[in-house]
Protein backbone atom coordinates (compact mmCIF):
# COMPACT_ATOMS: atom_id res chain seq x y z
CA UNK A 1 0.00 0.00 0.00
CA UNK A 2 1.14 3.34 -0.76
CA UNK A 3 0.02 6.53 0.63
CA UNK A 4 -0.76 7.72 3.67
CA UNK A 5 -2.28 6.54 7.09
CA UNK A 6 -4.73 8.39 9.00
CA UNK A 7 -5.01 8.13 12.73
CA UNK A 8 -7.96 9.43 14.82
CA UNK A 9 -8.32 10.15 18.61
CA UNK A 10 -10.18 12.96 20.57
CA UNK A 11 -7.60 15.45 21.00
CA UNK A 12 -4.23 14.59 18.81
CA UNK A 13 -1.75 15.01 21.73
CA UNK A 14 -1.50 11.58 23.05
CA UNK A 15 -2.62 8.29 21.56
CA UNK A 16 -3.04 9.05 18.07
CA UNK A 17 0.62 11.39 18.14
CA UNK A 18 2.25 8.19 19.33
CA UNK A 19 0.80 5.74 16.50
CA UNK A 20 1.57 8.43 13.95
CA UNK A 21 5.21 8.80 15.08
CA UNK A 22 5.49 5.38 15.93
CA UNK A 23 4.13 4.29 12.62
CA UNK A 24 6.49 6.28 10.82
CA UNK A 25 9.24 4.77 12.19
CA UNK A 26 8.41 1.33 11.67
CA UNK A 27 7.58 1.58 8.00
CA UNK A 28 10.88 3.57 7.34
CA UNK A 29 12.53 0.90 8.96
CA UNK A 30 10.67 -1.45 6.48
CA UNK A 31 11.09 0.71 3.32
CA UNK A 32 7.63 0.77 3.10
CA UNK A 33 6.02 4.11 1.09
CA UNK A 34 3.43 4.69 3.48
CA UNK A 35 3.41 7.35 6.06
CA UNK A 36 1.33 8.22 8.49
CA UNK A 37 -0.29 11.50 10.34
CA UNK A 38 -2.73 12.01 13.21
CA UNK A 39 -5.47 14.73 13.73
CA UNK A 40 -8.27 15.39 16.54
CA UNK A 41 -11.92 14.17 16.39
CA UNK A 42 -12.80 16.79 19.46
CA UNK A 43 -10.67 20.01 19.43
CA UNK A 44 -13.24 21.57 18.39
CA UNK A 45 -16.07 20.63 21.22
CA UNK A 46 -14.54 22.67 23.97
CA UNK A 47 -12.47 25.88 22.36
CA UNK A 48 -11.43 27.20 25.99
CA UNK A 49 -9.64 23.80 26.36
CA UNK A 50 -5.81 24.11 25.96
CA UNK A 51 -3.94 20.99 24.89
CA UNK A 52 -0.60 21.09 25.06
CA UNK A 53 1.72 20.47 21.73
CA UNK A 54 1.95 16.46 22.76
CA UNK A 55 1.49 14.69 26.09
CA UNK A 56 4.81 14.00 28.59
CA UNK A 57 4.04 10.20 28.48
CA UNK A 58 3.94 10.27 24.95
CA UNK A 59 7.52 11.70 24.53
CA UNK A 60 8.58 8.98 27.20
CA UNK A 61 7.00 6.14 25.29
CA UNK A 62 8.47 6.80 22.13
CA UNK A 63 11.97 8.10 23.73
CA UNK A 64 12.27 4.11 25.46
CA UNK A 65 11.32 2.44 21.88
CA UNK A 66 14.52 4.80 20.72
CA UNK A 67 13.18 7.74 18.92
CA UNK A 68 13.27 11.24 18.86
CA UNK A 69 10.44 12.08 18.92
CA UNK A 70 8.50 15.51 16.95
CA UNK A 71 6.88 17.63 19.98
CA UNK A 72 6.69 20.75 18.22
CA UNK A 73 3.14 20.86 16.32
CA UNK A 74 0.43 21.79 18.27
CA UNK A 75 -2.54 18.91 18.20
CA UNK A 76 -5.05 19.15 14.82
CA UNK A 77 -8.52 18.89 13.68
CA UNK A 78 -9.55 16.83 11.01
CA UNK A 79 -11.09 17.97 7.97
CA UNK A 80 -12.94 16.08 5.64
CA UNK A 81 -9.82 15.96 3.01
CA UNK A 82 -8.00 14.37 5.35
CA UNK A 83 -10.17 12.08 5.63
CA UNK A 84 -10.95 11.02 1.85
CA UNK A 85 -6.93 11.59 0.56
CA UNK A 86 -6.12 8.73 3.44
CA UNK A 87 -5.11 5.29 2.02
CA UNK A 88 -6.87 4.05 5.49
CA UNK A 89 -7.81 6.02 8.39
CA UNK A 90 -7.46 4.58 11.94
CA UNK A 91 -9.72 5.55 14.86
CA UNK A 92 -8.09 4.56 18.15
CA UNK A 93 -11.48 3.74 19.87
CA UNK A 94 -14.97 2.79 18.55
CA UNK A 95 -16.59 3.66 21.61
CA UNK A 96 -15.49 7.18 21.87
CA UNK A 97 -14.81 8.17 17.89
CA UNK A 98 -17.69 6.49 16.03
CA UNK A 99 -20.44 8.51 17.23
CA UNK A 100 -17.83 11.34 16.65
CA UNK A 101 -17.44 10.73 13.14
CA UNK A 102 -20.99 9.69 12.15
CA UNK A 103 -22.32 13.38 13.65
CA UNK A 104 -19.23 15.64 12.42
CA UNK A 105 -18.74 13.58 9.14
CA UNK A 106 -21.59 11.51 8.06
CA UNK A 107 -20.87 8.08 6.63
CA UNK A 108 -17.15 8.02 7.27
CA UNK A 109 -18.07 6.01 10.64
CA UNK A 110 -18.70 3.14 8.40
CA UNK A 111 -15.49 3.86 6.76
CA UNK A 112 -12.53 3.50 8.54
CA UNK A 113 -10.83 0.52 11.28
CA UNK A 114 -11.85 0.81 14.41
CA UNK A 115 -9.50 0.07 17.60
CA UNK A 116 -10.83 -0.40 21.31
CA UNK A 117 -7.43 1.24 23.26
CA UNK A 118 -8.04 3.17 25.97
CA UNK A 119 -7.79 6.74 26.77
CA UNK A 120 -6.78 7.44 30.41
CA UNK A 121 -9.93 7.16 32.37
CA UNK A 122 -9.37 3.34 31.40
CA UNK A 123 -6.22 2.56 31.15
CA UNK A 124 -2.75 3.80 32.53
CA UNK A 125 -0.45 5.34 30.16
CA UNK A 126 1.84 2.18 29.91
CA UNK A 127 -1.56 0.02 28.83
CA UNK A 128 -2.63 2.04 26.19
CA UNK A 129 0.93 2.70 24.47
CA UNK A 130 1.61 -0.48 25.05
CA UNK A 131 -1.08 -1.58 23.28
CA UNK A 132 -0.49 0.63 20.60
CA UNK A 133 3.26 -0.27 19.97
CA UNK A 134 1.75 -3.74 18.93
CA UNK A 135 -1.36 -2.83 17.12
CA UNK A 136 0.47 -0.42 15.04
CA UNK A 137 3.60 -3.15 14.42
CA UNK A 138 0.68 -5.28 13.37
CA UNK A 139 -0.55 -2.89 10.92
CA UNK A 140 2.54 -2.38 9.22
CA UNK A 141 3.26 -6.06 9.36
CA UNK A 142 0.12 -6.02 7.35
CA UNK A 143 0.95 -3.12 5.02
CA UNK A 144 4.36 -5.01 4.41
CA UNK A 145 2.54 -8.18 3.46
CA UNK A 146 -0.01 -6.05 1.21
CA UNK A 147 -2.63 -7.25 3.40
CA UNK A 148 -4.31 -3.82 4.73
Amino acid sequence: MCGRVLFLCTGNYYRSRFSEQWFNHLSSERGLAVRANSRALGLDEDPYFSYPTIAVRTLEKLESLGLEPDPARLPLQVVEEELASAALVVAIKEAEHRQRLAAKFPGWEERVRYWHVHDLDGATPEEALGELEVLVGELVDEMADGSA
